[in-house]
């Protein structure tokens, strides 16, 4: 196993979910512009999203760009070592409307904990995304136990 056997040390993570209404591609620091748009223009809708129940994020006074590269090169760097698996939601046109983490759990029951948002504006996304990403874990990751945050 890898770091903390949170995946097969010999597991090549996928790096592409496709479907019609959206793409899932490793999040990096070329989204960092796109990424915080994102983020900063739906704060408290991704703090009602099922999976951010503290409400500590995202932080209710935004960041700066260069805090958010910080942030996307860390989940980046994470993506690299296998210690998570931060992936950036695009539309059919390639705007940035979303994230979603794979990451470690401290929940004994489960193998990951996935978390994802969207955009404000695209809502009606925020189940799709989450289905999808679901049966995607099934079908190409190692994980069995899969902590959905509620979802």
């Amino acid at each position: 196993m890898s770091i903390a056997g949170f995946v097969p040390a010999d597991f090549v993570p996928p790096t592409a979910l496709v479907t019609d209404r959206f793409r899932l591609e490793p999040l990096g620091p070329q989204h960092n512009e796109a990424d915080l748009a994102a983020w900063t223009s739906s704060i408290e809708h991704i703090r009602t999203t099922p999976g951010y129940p503290d409400g500590s994020w995202p932080p209710a006074t935004g960041m700066s760009l260069e805090d958010n590269l910080a942030d996307l090169t860390r989940h980046a760097a994470d993506f690299t070592a296998h210690r998570g698996f931060t992936f950036t939601v695009l539309d059919p046109d390639g705007t940035v409307i979303g994230c979603v983490y794979l990451y470690p759990t401290r929940d004994p029951e489960y193998d990951v904990t996935v978390q994802s948002w969207v955009r404000a504006s695209e809502a009606h996304l925020d189940e799709p995304v989450a289905d999808a990403v679901h049966a995607w874990l099934r079908a190409e990751w190692p994980w069995r136990r899969i902590d959905r945050c509620g979802r």
